[in-house]
């Protein structure tokens, strides 16, 4: 395990948002869930992606500059977005109604942990002590069961250097099984049935290096390559 000082240096925050927009297709309809995945909508200008928050709102565009902010507009985050063309708003019910009706076909979370199985903690971190280890759920139990595909986008190790990607989740759980992709500063690992495979490193790091910082045995693919940004 690195320790903080020694800590592998990987992608901004901004760049794993760039990612994951690079993975999602045209013609989707996807949620971002709060930090980190909220970025995603930075990086989708003049592509078929409609962006749903579940707050209400259909086509959301990018994070709102300072002179753009509308209150009422809003992501996860509770951070101001724009408008697209077409956008339209709608009640909590109706939001919820899609994203439990199965019409999202991918959900970007955040994630505290992710099992070797694609189980996903992301709603509870017990080791903050009071008031966040009540948790806060929100929508990502509903999103996590009922997107098509949910992709994680986080860092890959917590700042005190403990590893998040690991063999069985010790948080609390918020689905089971559901992780099909997992997106961090240092790599790009998919979640199989046999197991998670290692798809892309970030520049300059090897494989060696991710799993070092990685508690589950993770499968190198034979087509890997640095990260595609």
């Amino acid at each position: 395990m690195k320790t903080r000082t020694e800590r592998l240096t990987g992608l901004s925050r901004e760049l794993i948002a760039l990612r994951i927009a690079n993975e999602l297709e045209d013609g989707t309809y996807v949620n971002l869930g709060i930090g980190i995945p909220t970025l995603v909508s930075n990086w989708i200008a003049g592509r078929d992606i409609v962006l749903q928050s579940e707050i209400g709102m259909l086509n959301t565009g990018p994070l709102a500059s300072p002179d753009e902010v509308d209150q009422d507009c809003i992501n996860a985050s509770c951070q101001p977005v724009t408008e697209l063309p077409g956008c339209c708003y709608f009640s909590d019910c109706e939001s919820f109604a899609m994203i439990r009706g199965g019409y999202m076909d991918v959900a970007v979370l955040g994630a505290f942990q992710v099992s070797e199985q694609g189980d996903l903690a992301g709603w509870s971190n017990p080791e903050r002590g009071f008031p966040e280890e009540i948790g806060n759920i929100g929508g990502s139990m509903d999103l996590a069961v009922g997107a098509r595909k949910v992709i994680v986008a986080m860092m890959h190790i917590t700042p005190e250097g403990d590893c998040k990607i690991v063999r069985k989740c010790t948080y609390p759980v918020t689905a089971v099984g559901v992780v099909k992709l997992i997106v961090t500063d240092l790599a790009v690992i998919e979640v199989t049935p046999g197991g998670l495979v290692l798809k892309e490193v970030a520049p300059g790091l090897t494989p060696k290096e991710i799993q070092s910082v990685t508690k589950p045995q993770l499968i190198i693919s034979p087509d890997l390559t640095e990260m595609q940004l």
